[in-house]
């Protein structure tokens, strides 16, 4: 993406009210402007409708003013801190979803962005295609409701304590595994290519001729799958993988 960074707050749905067509409303609270400007864009390209606050004040009042959709919140911001922000949002009721972006990935940052309110954690940087996945996804969730745990069959996540558990028996993965496993079971029974694995969970702009992803689907396989079993993650001759929902 080919964008100019802009220092002005922007509104890609033309102001208060619904977006254009129905579509969508996202609150992108960002005080960089060349990445707010980029996820703007993008997301328009995609069929959303965006309004732009650049301080945690602006967004504070954007969004006790108008009603969105779908929220993406930085994590450091200036005038109040992200946290501060969707703190104060869910303690005045504001129920609609809050994806909070950072460039701390440790997992008590992550644990801190989710219990201040947050729904969902997405470090920076990060693939286009990852964040749009995660808005659809949080948009289709009830909105009485905060996912912090992930069922697929047998397999349990915990996305605030960061563990997983087969049948209530904890299984020990590594960061990288965690995050694979993560975006399998966000989209059971969904065919996914190398190359969407590559972008979404290495964050490669490039796509290197390597066997990163089969070496990496093998150890998560010897890890959550029972050998007795029917495995969990499949292979699709020729395209990619799934991680299938046992019937």
């Amino acid at each position: 993406m080919n964008a100019t960074s802009t220092s002005e707050p922007f509104s890609h749905s033309g102001g208060a009210g619904p977006g254009r067509e129905g579509r969508p409303r996202v609150l992108l609270v960002e005080d960089d402007g060349k990445i707010a400007q980029e996820v703007a864009e993008e997301l328009e390209s995609r069929g959303f409708a965006v309004r732009h606050a650049q301080t945690g004040r602006d967004g504070l009042a954007a969004a006790m003013a108008e009603t969105f959709d779908v929220m993406i919140v930085d994590r450091m911001l200036p005038q109040m801190d992200g946290l501060t922000l969707i703190e104060t949002l869910r303690g005045r009721q504001v129920p609609s979803p809050v994806l909070v972006l950072s460039a701390l990935s440790a997992v008590d940052d992550r644990v801190s962005g989710l219990k201040a309110g947050g729904d969902d954690y997405l470090t920076k940087p990060f693939a286009m295609e990852e964040l749009t996945a995660r808005l659809e996804a949080l948009m289709r969730r009830p909105n009485n409701t905060r996912e912090t745990m992930l069922h697929v069959g047998p397999l349990s996540m915990d996305l605030i304590e960061r563990t997983v558990t087969r049948d209530g028996q904890p299984i020990d993965l590594l960061p990288r595994e965690f995050r694979l496993l993560e975006y399998l079971m966000r989209r059971p029974n969904q065919v996914l290519t190398r190359t969407m694995l590559l972008e979404d969970v290495w964050n490669y702009r490039f796509i290197p001729q390597t066997n990163l992803v089969d070496v990496h689907i093998g150890k998560l396989r010897r890890k959550i799958d029972d050998p007795a079993g029917v495995p969990l993650i499949q292979s699709i001759r020729g395209t990619g993988f799934m991680l299938r929902v046992p019937e």
